[in-house]
């Protein structure tokens, strides 16, 4: 049983109605749409088969283009003044069967004038439309699709394009870790590579002072630090800085005592 039902008119955009046909049957299946020149196999009886499907459906997409109201039929009139006009006949049975009828205006067809349709489709001139034009023909025929997927729930479940972009995030959620994991290794590796000759343990979030290839005695903690460097002439002696690493450094230097000549 189909879902949707693709009406138009022929010599009026029959190219438009039929990429929408296409496109649907793609998105949804083609056993949800129904399109008179695919839809109806040989041998079976035209009316009866049109007639069905319109009761069965869903929703009626009524294509209609600049020249949707001027077609005339074999008697010059305009066609679809004459009763048995199927495009006529195909959307009056669904606005007397209650089904959700959308008018699609391709091109520069403008909204519906009153005045042209019969009493029996006055309704149509009400409804609120949807565009398709060929120059943005892959947005708009996202947007319809959209449209009829958001108000049809039977065919939401059907959605092919809404199954595989959920499996395009989930496949991109079970990659990002991977990536992730070994961003962090490189940059484990990176930090390992360059801190070479330093002072203590790298955890958390390497805030702090860093010392890299330190050339003497270092003090990392508090009290005060002692240096006893080679100095030559006066000022041999021990060299101490004092502080406890949270301000300024002080530096003395005092002269060994020596022991006095009477010592000798």
């Amino acid at each position: 049983m189909p879902d949707v039902f693709v009406n138009y008119r022929t010599g009026d955009e029959e190219s438009a109605a039929t990429m929408i046909a296409r496109e649907l049957a793609r998105r949804f299946g083609d056993e949800r749409i129904f399109f008179a020149s695919a839809s109806i196999d040989p041998g079976r009886r035209f009316p009866v088969e049109l007639v069905r499907a319109v009761e069965e459906c869903q929703a009626l997409l009524a294509v209609i283009g600049p020249r949707w109201a001027e077609v005339r039929g074999a008697d010059g009139r305009p066609a679809l003044q004459a009763e048995q006009d199927w495009t006529r006949r195909e959307i009056q049975t669904a606005l007397d069967r209650g089904v959700l009828v959308i008018p699609v205006l391709v091109g520069k067809a403008t909204r519906i004038d009153r005045t042209v349709l019969p009493d029996d489709l006055l309704e149509l001139a009400d409804f609120q439309y949807r565009r398709f034009d060929h120059r943005n023909a892959a947005s708009d025929l996202t947007t319809l699709g959209d449209t009829l997927a958001r108000l049809l729930p039977e065919l939401s479940k059907v959605d092919r394009d809404d199954r595989a972009a959920k499996e395009r995030t989930e496949a991109e959620s079970r990659e990002k870790p991977a990536r992730d994991t070994g961003h962090i290794r490189m940059r484990t590796h990176d930090v390992e590579q360059r801190v070479r000759g330093g002072i203590g343990n790298l955890n958390g979030d390497l805030s702090g002072t860093f010392v890299n290839e330190p050339q003497g005695p270092v003090n990392t903690g508090r009290g005060r630090q002692y240096n006893a460097p080679h100095f030559e002439g006066d000022n041999a002696g021990v060299q101490f800085t004092a502080g406890d690493n949270s301000g300024t450094v002080h530096q003395r230097f005092e002269r060994e005592r020596r022991p006095s000549d009477d010592g000798r």
